[in-house]
């Protein structure tokens, strides 16, 4: 199945080449999103070099995040029908001049963003602030690429500081959910975990049961942590929270779930809270669940916004950090750990479906149907 697989790339590959190995004007397709539950898979102009520190990235596997959602619920408004997708995974197909660390042949992870990994900010570990950060779908300026990750073909801006190469070629079929996992949800539920100081013996809670709590609770786990309570309503969730290293459920939120959580540990609540949603809810729920002196990482896009009383981390000493994760800064510490299964966050992915298909896994997503869709082109 994987030769066959290789084999059909390695075709659609030549295809793709004019007589004298020159690139070809074609036709791809890609997920436009144009407004509120309006996301179309569409015909558009194949992605070539534009710039000599490009890459084109013939995509393997891409996803649907819940952040996408947003947008697709018009919580989040678009002033024109856009590029959309931020996960994926693919082949090398075509590398520009000045490209040194990809070369076409190699499978590479995409994170969410675009970065030089050169300026100080990515030499310092924060590459998601990168100088010359940008982002999938943003446009045609910059480091900004007009183009985005729930296509067939991708370009790659700075494509040596942006892709991550996964030694040993095309991986096993059944490693790719594992490795999708790293453009952003692993990374971003270990960021979490990591901003909320999780270690050795720690105790946790966290609120939020999508692809990225649950993430949360693997990097918990791998960390040390004690004790992890996941705060969940859903069976299916429950389950796989439960799997991956979860040792209470509480289904009950708002003050009834904060007084049972705190009851827990003796009245006083968990070291540490992984917030992974970014509503107004679930950040007073973090706050008010962490234990005098406790830590709350926040990873949840705050669409719509939410607010921090500073009163309240005053009278509790209850800190918090977290934001945009760096995920292209984690993807080689976790990567051995998803190559040899440890962890396997891959699990989170509860259906996949056929690119053609893209408007069936966001309403699947927007309804609770699925956890998170795999998108195969």
């Amino acid at each position: 199945m994987l030769f066959a697989v290789v084999t059909l790339m390695k075709i659609v590959v030549k295809l793709t080449r004019g007589r004298n190995g020159e690139r070809t004007a074609l036709i791809m397709r890609a997920t436009i999103i144009h407004g509120r539950h309006d996301v179309r898979l569409e015909e558009v102009a194949d992605p070539s070099i534009v710039a000599d520190t490009d890459a084109i990235v013939r995509v393997v596997r891409s996803c649907v995040c819940g952040s996408d959602l947003h947008r697709y619920r018009g919580t989040i408004s678009i002033d024109r029908p856009k590029p959309i997708g931020h996960e994926f995974v693919g082949v090398v197909e075509e590398a520009g001049r000045e490209v040194k660390n990809v070369k076409p042949g190699d499978f590479v992870i995409a994170p969410f963003y675009i970065c030089c990994g050169t300026c100080v900010n990515c030499r310092s570990g924060w590459t998601v602030n990168c100088l010359n950060v940008g982002w999938w779908g943003g446009g045609s300026d910059g480091n900004n690429s007009e183009n985005a990750g729930q296509a067939e073909i991708v370009r790659v801006p700075q494509a040596d500081g942006t892709l991550f190469v996964v030694d040993g070629g095309m991986p096993a079929e059944e490693l790719l959910p594992g490795l999708l996992s790293l453009s952003d949800v692993m990374c971003t539920g270990h960021h979490a975990a990591v901003s909320a100081g999780v270690k050795q013996g720690s105790t946790v809670a966290v609120v939020g049961d999508g692809a990225v709590g649950l993430c949360g609770i693997i990097a918990a786990k791998r960390l040390g942590a004690s004790r992890i309570v996941a705060m969940s309503r859903h069976a299916d969730r429950q389950e796989l929270a439960v799997e991956f290293g979860a040792t209470d459920i509480i289904a009950e939120r708002g003050e009834e779930g904060i007084a049972k959580l705190k009851a827990l540990f003796s009245g006083i609540g968990p070291d540490a809270v992984l917030e992974c949603v970014g509503s107004q809810e679930s950040m007073d729920q973090a706050l008010a669940s962490a234990r005098p002196g406790g830590q709350v990482g926040f990873v949840g896009v705050p669409a719509g916004g939410s607010i921090i009383a500073v009163r309240t981390l005053f009278d509790s000493n209850v800190g918090v950090r977290g934001g945009v994760a760096t995920v292209r800064d984690y993807i080689g510490e976790l990567l051995p750990d998803v190559l040899n299964e440890t962890i396997q966050p891959g699990k989170v992915f509860t259906e996949a479906m056929p690119l053609d298909q893209v408007a069936e896994a966001y309403a699947a997503m927007d309804e609770r149907r699925t956890i998170k869709a795999m998108l195969i082109p």
